[in-house]
């Protein structure tokens, strides 16, 4: 009988503890479905990235990684789907003529972005077409204001699915900054300090992207500044690593 207490104890330290994790531990969750999302996010802003910068080995190999990301995080979907494979193929038929061609901006088909972006969206609508219920999607629109941040800066106005007003495919900086920046203030809320690692970058990143200017024709940002494509890239990366590691 005496033994009883100190296991008692030990139970409800753990049990404590458990309670403790349950809002911050599996709140940043992503799932197979986001991956694929954010993965495909990830070689569009690459393959923009490897134009823009002059076409730099080692941006090609980022590329060439993503690429091979995306492919896994398909292949790993406990369901997938036809149409999924099938916006996939396109995409990486897309980001591949978008190497192929010359290096300089006169090389580029005029209506190449348009075709690129379709893609891109064919592989998030069908990607969340497959998603649990209550996917928070914080890392795939992080990825998804990166795609529209470095396509204004190389390549023009990034077409989103406007068709969709209602989902983040087809919002831009004004609502999804907001919806970002409302999710992770609740979060750092809970005074994690993984949660605060999280909220610094994001405080860079939140005043880059505010900074876009989506709604206007001229290319020029809010403030009048050059836009910074790769440090944007550069901290998006980083940021959603963070949020998907914990």
């Amino acid at each position: 009988m005496r033994n009883k207490p100190p296991f008692r104890h030990l139970f409800l330290c753990l049990l404590a503890v458990l309670t403790s994790l349950a809002p911050s531990a599996f709140a940043a969750a992503v799932s197979p479905q986001e991956q694929v999302q954010v993965q495909a996010s990830r070689a569009t802003s690459s393959l923009m990235l490897l134009r823009g910068e002059g076409f730099q080995k080692k941006h090609l190999n980022t590329l060439e990684a993503d690429l091979q990301a995306l492919a896994g995080a398909i292949q790993s979907l406990p369901q997938g789907s036809d149409a999924l494979r099938s916006a996939h193929q396109e995409l990486v038929l897309q980001i591949r003529r978008g190497v192929a061609f010359g290096p300089k901006e006169e090389d580029l088909p005029w209506r190449y972005p348009e075709d690129l972006s379709k893609a891109l969206l064919g592989v998030l609508h069908e990607a969340r077409q497959l998603s649990p219920e209550g996917d928070s999607e914080l890392a795939a629109k992080l990825e998804y204001l990166s795609v529209q941040y470095l396509s204004r800066s190389y390549l023009g106005s990034f077409e989103i699915a406007r068709e969709q007003p209602t989902t983040y495919l087809g919002q831009d900086e004004r609502k999804l900054v907001p919806a970002v920046d409302g999710e992770l203030a609740a979060l750092d809320a809970q005074a994690n300090p993984d949660w605060r690692k999280v909220t610094v970058r994001w405080e860079y990143l939140k005043a880059a992207l505010t900074d876009l200017n989506s709604q206007s024709n001229t290319l020029s940002s809010v403030s009048g500044r050059a836009f910074a494509p790769m440090t944007v890239y550069r901290h998006t990366r980083a940021l959603t690593e963070q949020w998907m590691a914990m």
